[in-house]
């Protein structure tokens, strides 16, 4: 029994290595936000790597989204504890944190001599209109590995209004949402 944990703890120590340049790859390559990360993540997490399922891209978000700080730095932590515990938090969050704090540097020091300049400008463009073709595609696999039943929808539904229309703060949706959720287990619950 004590010779299978210490194998497992081997084994995940073995996987920090990965996990840090994993996660500094999709930081590096991923442009406009945690959103637009979802599709790597969902790539190199699960299908290529196995750390976790497709159902568990799912989870990770969800959480990551409810907690506080960036979605990115958020699904790292979370996916580095699952694989490899603090150690692999810690270098899975450090891989993705470092390709951004680099770029910004970068930028940083150079943006003010070139933010007037028309092919700055024009690659601009381009990369917001990416980011949206990226945040699509999350959205679109999310929706096909999420629940199809009417709560469901309905609380997509409520949200996107109360989001986009109503301009309630996402903090309150979510809330209202995970009560709604939780509300209809409930009610669900008692008519089985």
């Amino acid at each position: 029994m004590e010779h299978n944990k210490l194998r497992q703890e081997h084994s995940s120590r073995e996987k920090i290595p990965e996990l840090f340049l994993t996660f500094m790859k999709i930081g590096a390559f991923t442009f406009g936000g945690g959103y637009a990360m979802i599709p790597l993540i969902q790539r190199e997490i699960a299908d290529r790597r196995g750390w976790v399922s497709d159902e568990d891209i799912l989870d990770i978000i969800a959480i990551a989204e409810s907690t506080p700080g960036p979605i990115a730095v958020n699904s790292a932590t979370f996916v580095g504890w699952h694989v490899a515990g603090f150690w692999g938090a810690f270098f899975a969050t450090l891989g993705v944190v470092i390709p951004s704090f680099l770029i910004i540097l970068l930028v940083a020091g150079i943006l003010p001599a070139f933010e007037s300049n028309r092919i700055v400008k024009a690659a601009f463009f381009g990369v917001r209109a990416g980011v949206l073709a990226l945040i699509l595609n999350a959205c679109v696999s999310m929706y096909k590995a999420s629940p199809k039943e009417a709560l469901s929808y309905g609380i997509m539904a409520a949200a996107f209004v109360l989001v986009a229309f109503l301009r309630i703060n996402a903090i309150y949706v979510i809330i209202l949402s995970a009560a709604a959720g939780l509300a209809g287990a409930y009610l669900g619950g008692r008519k089985r």
